[in-house]
């Protein structure tokens, strides 16, 4: 919305009353969307209707006005409001030096197009107004004049019917007018300047908040670096280097110092989010003054117990604008760490729309903490920050980038399914919805033309016919749904067009970078496909908008796979941070002679895995998490886990294991079987028996017995999961919570058809396909499951890895680097391998 350079604050004349001046409700029945269509229409309709008001109108004519102003904390800056006026209808004298000035009556001119409800316009739309109103102010006051006249020129660019209002005004009552506008602008610019003001200062004397461990100092002094050059850098960070504060810390400083005006802090689970928001809190604590939102899906923060933008519906929506500027200031002038549960407390009781209310809070606030797609996805960006040709003094930072490439790929591909097109159909019944109906029959016909051809699978140069005739009925889409503001709407056509409008916008930015396919999918639905294999392309027009981005995660392996398919540039820095836990408390098993192979899925196998589960689980007693490759081959081995290898009348062992689709409350609950056993032996009180059987004493454990020998007299609990699953990352169990875990297999996805494309298509430029598609993606599974292993400095643990294969140099390569010594063991070894680490 505005740009801080020193202290001068620059904002358009168009966002100034955007903010200012809207009013009324929050209403998805519109889409609230201007295709490329109905822009370009717009802009045709705006040169005609110019060039054909004669020699006395002046079109695109630039206006700017700088304001000095002081804030209450006595610190003195510039409001500087620009823009390009339509037009200025007058006569004008020229002098020498080519400076004109107007002569009589001055007209300023704004121009809107509207697809409909033109001819039911009473009155000019109160925002449109005001931009003319500013224009007319500042145009007046550059040129003395007593008087002006503000004409609002209303056109449709289909029909080109054109309705104007027209209203002449003194300087004196047009300056208090504006007057006033300044003023309520001035409050939030006073509030903005003055915290910078306090934040700049803060920072000065901001010291790394803890002492610094193995690998820290050299991640911050990089990341410093980085953005002092507008680069971007890559680190490979172990668990426990403390990757948050090492990129926070340097990047606040870098906004302290003028470089940066707000930094992103971007995950892709709610986890790492917390994280985020204590390690914020944390520097605050430290004398930090700094203002921090965390921004919520809409799903995930709407208040109702069904989300429906609707004012007939939902209270929040109805009259959201006009309320909404005033909880924004309340909230912002009394909070500084804006997370989930603040934004929703201020945004009911002022009955505001909670998630619009976070975004436009969030221009008053110095750090972002977001989800990927605020930032890269082409749909869910936030506009106000990464509109087309937008720029600012951003910072980017991507946690868990190991997450970005997957992510990427999706948010940049798109696909529609032939049968959605007959289904949409049913719904347009109406006599007027005719060309729609028209339309999507042309849409069913050409696919139908594909589907022949396909046979089942074909990849495409072009959807040839199809594109074009998905462009018209986007393009009808769109004008009725526009047509239909405030009228109730199928969701099923909702969604239907902004489909067609993500697929078409992906088949405008689609280069050598994607494929194009066509398939019948396993539902016999017959699926057009434009998929990104390659998004770093995309990905890198983004970060061009902002000055520096670094991506960070524990396993960025190998590094150039993600430099090329995140930024593209193989010269991007890159770090490695060496982990600052021993060693020698972390044991990496490799089961020699044990696959999980396609080819050796079979009983036998099946058995030998279930024999090194067993070995690990009951040798040293306490928390594991075996992970598999996928929920038929776990549910396998479970079986015949707990009915061959578990005696009923033992509870020496508990197995538990993960469901597909899991809740929130069962993931919780899930996991709390293994911190809440550990939390428990803190305070349970012991009996202890002396060899006569009679009961002598009872004492608390940390009297006089410590955790590791009363593990040798509890149970092993053992979490059966999935690998890639939702505990295989982001999970924090430390210490004895967790003390091992088993990895069967090498992560690698599922064989399928898109993994198929990817390897051909890196095959093509003369890569390893199959590496990147399936051996790299799988790889970085594998290391994030390992990880959850060690999470503190006094963690102790194994790592066993259940597959030959990482016996091969093409995975150990892939090993991290804290990995400095692997055992190799069979099935005879693996019970001594393990008892010489626990010392048994």
């Amino acid at each position: 919305m505005y740009v801080i350079v020193k202290n001068v604050l620059r904002i358009s004349v168009r966002n100034l009353v955007e903010f200012l001046c809207t009013t009324g409700n929050i209403d998805r029945r519109s889409t609230g969307i201007t295709d490329v269509r109905a822009m370009q229409e717009g802009a045709r309709i705006h040169r005609k209707i110019q060039h054909e008001a004669g020699a006395s109108y002046h079109a695109e004519v630039p206006l700017k006005m700088d304001f000095n102003m002081v804030t209450d904390n006595a610190n003195p800056y510039v409001i500087s409001i620009e823009g390009r006026a339509d037009g200025i209808i007058a006569d004008m004298y020229e002098d020498e030096d080519g400076n004109k000035t107007p002569i009589g009556a001055v007209t300023v001119d704004e121009i809107k197009t509207m697809q409909y409800g033109i001819t039911k316009l009473k009155e000019a739309v109160y925002v449109h107004k005001a931009q003319a109103l500013v224009y007319a102010y500042i145009y007046a006051t550059k040129n003395n004049l007593d008087s002006i006249i503000v004409q609002m020129t209303y056109c449709n660019p289909e029909t080109e019917f054109i309705k104007r209002f027209v209203e002449e005004y003194t300087y004196e009552d047009l300056s208090k007018w504006f007057n006033d506008l300044l003023d309520e602008f001035k409050k939030w610019t006073d509030f903005l300047l003055d915290e910078r003001a306090k934040r700049n200062e803060s920072i000065r004397n901001l010291e790394f908040p803890f002492e610094y461990r193995k690998g820290q100092k050299q991640i911050v002094s990089a990341v410093y670096k980085t953005i002092e050059k507008s680069e971007n850098m890559y680190i490979q960070a172990p668990t426990g280097v403390g990757k948050t504060i090492s990129t926070l810390y340097p990047t606040i400083q870098a906004v302290g110092r003028g470089m940066l005006d707000k930094i992103f802090y971007l995950t892709s689970k709610t986890i790492t989010r917390t994280v985020a928001e204590s390690t914020y809190k944390i520097l605050k604590d430290k004398g930090l003054s700094f203002r921090s939102i965390t921004l919520t899906a809409k799903e995930k923060i709407c208040p109702l117990d069904e989300m429906e933008c609707n004012p007939e519906v939902c209270p929040y929506a109805k009259g959201h604008f006009d309320r909404v500027n005033d909880a924004v200031y309340d909230m912002i002038t009394h909070e500084t760490n804006i997370t989930r549960d603040v934004v929703l407390e201020y945004a009911k009781e002022q009955t505001v729309c909670p998630f619009e209310m976070e975004l436009d809070a969030s221009y008053w606030c110095d750090g972002i903490i977001c989800d990927y797609n605020y930032v890269f996805d082409p749909d869910a960006c936030l506009k106000r920050y990464f509109a087309e040709g937008s720029k600012g003094d951003y910072g980017i930072l991507v946690d868990e980038a190991h997450n970005l490439v997957d992510r990427a790929r999706s948010m940049y591909s798109a696909r529609l399914i032939k049968e959605d097109f007959l289904e949409v159909k049913k719904l347009f019944k109406d006599p007027s919805d005719k060309k729609i109906v028209s339309a999507i029959n042309k849409c069913n016909k050409e696919l139908l033309e594909l589907k022949k051809e396909a046979r089942g699978f074909a990849k495409m140069s072009s959807f040839g016919k199809f594109s074009v005739s998905l462009e018209r009925l986007g393009s009808l889409l769109s004008k009725y749904l526009e047509k239909q503001k405030g009228k109730p709407v199928f969701p099923e056509v909702l969604d239907f067009f902004f489909d067609i409008r993500h697929f078409l916008s992906m088949e405008d930015v689609a280069d050598e970078k994607y494929v194009r396919y066509v398939e019948e999918d396993e539902r016999g639905n017959f699926v057009v496909n434009l998929s990104c294999i390659d998004p770093s392309g995309n990905i890198s027009l983004r970060l061009g908008q902002a000055k520096s981005a670094v991506f960070f995660s524990a396993t960025l392996l190998p590094i150039n796979y993600y430099k090329e398919m995140i930024t593209g540039d193989v010269h991007d820095m890159a770090i490695y941070a060496n982990s600052p836990f021993d060693t020698e408390k972390r044991k990496v098993i490799i089961a020699a002679d044990v696959s999980s192979r396609y080819s050796r899925r079979n009983d036998n196998e099946y058995r030998k895995i279930c024999e090194y589960i067993d070995a690990l689980v009951k040798t040293k007693r306490g928390n594991y998490i075996v992970f598999f490759p996928s929920f038929s081959f776990m549910e396998k081995v479970y079986l015949k886990y707990s009915s061959e290898f578990i005696n009923p009348f033992d509870e020496s062992v508990e197995v538990i294991m993960q469901t597909g689709k899991m809740t929130e409350g069962e993931r919780e609950e899930f996991l709390s079987n293994f911190t809440s056993r550990e939390n428990s032996l803190n305070n349970v009180t012991f009996a202890f028996s002396l060899s006569d059987g009679q009961i002598t004493d009872s004492i608390k454990l940390e009297d006089k017995f410590d955790r590791a020998n009363l593990r040798t007299n509890i149970k092993s609990l053992v979490g059966f999961c999935v690998l890639g699953g939702i505990f295989s990352e982001g999970i924090d169990l430390k210490e004895d919570s967790l003390i091992g875990t088993a990895i069967v297999g090498t992560g690698i996805p599922m064989i399928c058809r898109s993994r198929d494309i990817i390897r051909d298509y890196f095959n093509q430029i003369g890569k390893d396909g199959y590496s990147y598609a399936y051996v790299y993606p799988g790889m970085n599974k594998v290391l994030q499951a390992a990880g959850r292993v060690i999470r503190t400095a006094n963690d102790e643990g194994i790592i066993l890895l259940l597959d030959d294969r990482f016996l091969t140099p093409e995975y150990e390569r892939l090993f991290p680097r804290e990995w400095d010594k692997i055992y190799k063991v069979t099935k005879n070894g693996i019970v001594s391998s393990i008892r010489d680490f626990w010392d048994l």
